[in-house]
């Protein structure tokens, strides 16, 4: 176990911090616990950015590598506070196309009682446990990092009062429906934007090869085996989709037909005339296939009688526009799970 004072490093000095910020992690510069997961997982190093947001450096003994993880901390921490794992796309946070740099999500929280956790990495990896190494993408262990080796370090560092909530887009759509059925219990409620349940059948597995092999370069058979085979079936939420029963659920997607945020140079466009032509045209090839997807999953909850809040919009292509807009649409039920 590490001491807390070697915990900390790079300090942001002069942050004016007081006790109007009624956050002792900031006013302290102390993590208020060293705590280790069960296989050896620890933070190793965190720092203050500012008077509301910390970075964490956390090694994850199931990959053999740190994992960075932002973290912005509720208005009020004098007293512990729940935790929403804020999940990106397939580029993992790792490129321009994250929550940070495309939307304004962490301002909307900004007055929230919530910690909220940002993983950087873990790009073209579904978030999931691989069950082999991939020359191209390295070791991904994602399920059990963020089920078994990350939540008791947040809980212990941050003093978190344990109620957890879920939410991602794109690829992390589907990831955000994995986990809870995964981990039953660890999160009372999941908001996927944009994403698609279905990675067994052979509309949602040429999503995953899509995403892993002609984006990523990785091997989808160190992913999860051969098309078809055992993994696939287990790592489906729709197939699965009985392991949500009991969540807080809200599920969003548009139509890949144009809309007001697919205009030229517009802010929440991709630059020029090709940027627009590329997101207008795989932006909403992409989206009408998680529209798809999205009305299968609509369709498999209510046979199973399980409630979710579900956003069929009417245009919209698969971009940032559309998922600043959902954040704050999908609050009311991830704060309900959250007990907020």
């Amino acid at each position: 176990m590490i001491a807390t004072a070697t915990v900390f490093a790079g300090l942001v000095s002069g942050l004016g911090a007081s006790s109007a910020t009624a956050d002792p992690i900031i006013d302290s510069k102390a993590l208020l616990a060293d705590p280790t997961s069960s296989d050896g997982s620890k933070i190793v190093k965190a720092e203050v950015k500012d008077s509301r947001n910390i970075r964490l450096h956390v090694y994850s003994a199931a990959m053999d590598e740190n994992v960075v993880i932002d973290v912005q901390r509720p208005a009020d921490a004098s007293v512990p506070r729940p935790t929403l794992y804020l999940l990106n796309g397939a580029g993992g946070g790792e490129d321009d196309a994250s929550w940070v740099a495309r939307s304004e999500a962490l301002e909307f929280v900004k007055d929230k009682n919530v910690n909220v956790i940002q993983p950087i990495g873990g790009k073209w990896s579904y978030y999931t446990d691989w069950i082999k190494d991939d020359p191209t993408l390295g070791r991904n262990k994602w399920t059990t990092f963020f089920t078994e080796e990350l939540p008791p370090l947040v809980d212990g560092a941050l003093g978190t009062n344990g109620v957890n909530a879920i939410a991602g887009l794109s690829t992390s759509g589907t990831t955000v429906l994995a986990l809870p059925i995964a981990k039953p219990g660890l999160y009372k409620a999941a908001a996927a934007y944009s994403g698609c349940a279905q990675t067994s059948d052979p509309v949602g597995s040429e999503f995953v090869k899509l995403t892993v092999e002609t984006w990523g370069g990785g091997d989808t058979e160190n992913m999860w085996g051969p098309l078809g085979s055992e993994q696939w079936v287990k790592n489906d939420p729709y197939v699965n989709a009985e392991g949500l029963r009991g969540l807080e659920l809200y599920i969003s997607t548009g139509t890949g037909l144009p809309g007001q945020y697919d205009t030229l140079n517009g802010e929440y466009a991709l630059p020029g005339a090709y940027g627009l032509a590329n997101q207008i045209l795989i932006g909403g090839v992409i989206e009408a296939g998680t529209n798809y997807c999205t009305h299968n999953l609509q369709n498999r909850l209510n046979e199973l009688g399980i409630p979710a809040t579900f956003n069929f919009r009417p245009d919209g292509t698969h971009s940032w526009g559309y998922w600043n807009d959902e954040f704050p649409r999908s609050w009311p039920v991830l704060a309900k799970g959250l007990g907020l």
